[in-house]
Order: C-alpha cells, then structure tokens, then sequence
C-alpha cells in the first residue's frame, strides 16, 4: 500500500465555504470509492479563529490537504483520482512514506465526522546546508520525542516524501500532522502541555523551539491548523 498527499488550493473566486463544501460533501464521497482509505483536512469555521502558530512560506498558501491509501502511485492508475482532485482547484501531490509515533487513541476518528480538537498541517523544506540523511536522522531520529513530549498531541504523523507526482509539485521533503485538543488552539498553556503552569510552558516552548532549529534553521515553513475529517478510515490494528 502506498500513501499519496495533495495539497489544494481554490480558485480566488470561490468563498472558502464553498470551497470546503464541494471538497467535504460532493469530491470526497467519490473519491471513497477509488481508494483504501481518505481523509480531508479543510481550514473550517472552528478552525478559523484562535492563535495557534500559523506560517506562510507558499504564496498563496495551500487551502486544503486530502491523504489517501492506495494500491499503486502508478500514474495511469491514479488518473482517476487526480481528475476528482482537479475538480476542487489547483493541485500538487506527493508519495510519501509514513511514520506514526503517536497514534490517535484519545480520540479515534470516526468515518465521516470532525474529529475532536485541530489538527496542525506543517510542509517542510530541508535547509541548504544538511544532507537529505543528516536532516532525516535530526527530524526523525532527535525530534520525534520533544515534538511528543512538549506538546499536548494526540497524534503524530511523519510523512517522509519520497517523491513528488508531478513535474510542479514542490521540493518538499516532509509533511507533518499533529492533532491538538480544541482548547489548544487559542491557549498556548494546553498547547504545550503546561496549562496554568508558565514556567513549564516557557520551557516546553523553548525545547520545542532548540529542537526545530536543528532541522528547519531560517527556511520559512507552512504551517496551518485544519479540521480533520476521515472520510473512509484506515483500518486499525
């Protein structure tokens, strides 16, 4: 099984909720039917406040991420499926393998519905002066514990990119999901695990913050909280 990732964006002319409303109610019914597994994250109404960390690197930023479970990246096999894509907006897509530390188990998704709290979309680029493998072992190998340990997640997400699908897709090398509780998104104590507590915050904040400088450095990262929806659930276990 292979996972693809696309990020969308939407045509200036269409609102926002008309935009999440094809994507939601009428593109991803019929993607489910092509695919093992879906979900959307859409930047929604409860989303759409708040002061979680938001950051602009693409301009303009991606509007949208759907995640998808196939058999095959195989162009021709997946033409189906970048044509539905296509119907929402501009598209890039990428094959990535996936990693999760932390899977969702505080609150598993249900097919079809929200899922509790946000959820924090993160495209990084690799800095100049690391090597694709030294960068990989800091991410993968030195972050995954603070990232976890720092912050108030329910679930971490590491897509590692292998490839982009197409020739404009850009030179990602990575795509991070991090799930939140609701209350994190506009009280930085819950953010990083330390509500009430600021000399704790304060120091999860600055670990988080030490730790990030190893792989991101000065390269701008989008970053932007959603709302997660799992169309058609990866089976568990």
């Amino acid at each position: 099984m292979e996972k693809l990732i696309y990020a969308l964006w939407r045509d200036p002319a269409e609102t926002r909720e008309s935009f999440n409303a094809r994507l939601k109610n009428e593109i991803a019914p019929k993607l489910a039917g092509l695919v093992k597994a879906l979900r959307i994250n859409i930047q929604d109404e409860p989303v759409s406040g708040g002061n979680s960390p938001r950051f602009v690197a693409t301009d303009p930023q991606m509007e949208a991420v759907v995640q998808i479970w196939v058999d095959t990246a195989y162009d021709p096999w997946r033409a189906p499926i970048d044509a539905l894509i296509g119907e929402a907006g501009r598209w890039e897509a990428w094959l990535v393998a996936e990693s999760n530390p932390l899977p969702n188990d505080r609150y598993p998704p249900e097919a079809g519905k929200r899922t509790e709290g946000f959820s924090q979309i993160v495209f990084l680029t690799k800095p100049a002066h690391l090597e694709h493998a030294e960068w990989r072992a800091i991410w993968q190998g030195l972050h995954t514990a603070p990232a976890i340990d720092t912050q108030d997640t329910f679930e971490y997400v590491q897509n590692l990119i292998v490839r982009p699908l197409t020739a404009q897709s850009a030179g990602y090398v990575a795509i991070i999901e991090e799930c939140f509780p609701y209350a994190a998104l506009n009280d930085q104590g819950v953010y990083y695990d330390a509500p009430g507590q600021p000399e704790k915050q304060a120091a999860n904040y600055k670990a988080m913050m030490d730790s990030c400088a190893r792989f991101i450095g000065d390269v701008p990262v989008d970053c932007m909280p959603t709302s997660q929806y799992d169309v058609k659930p990866l089976p568990r276990g």
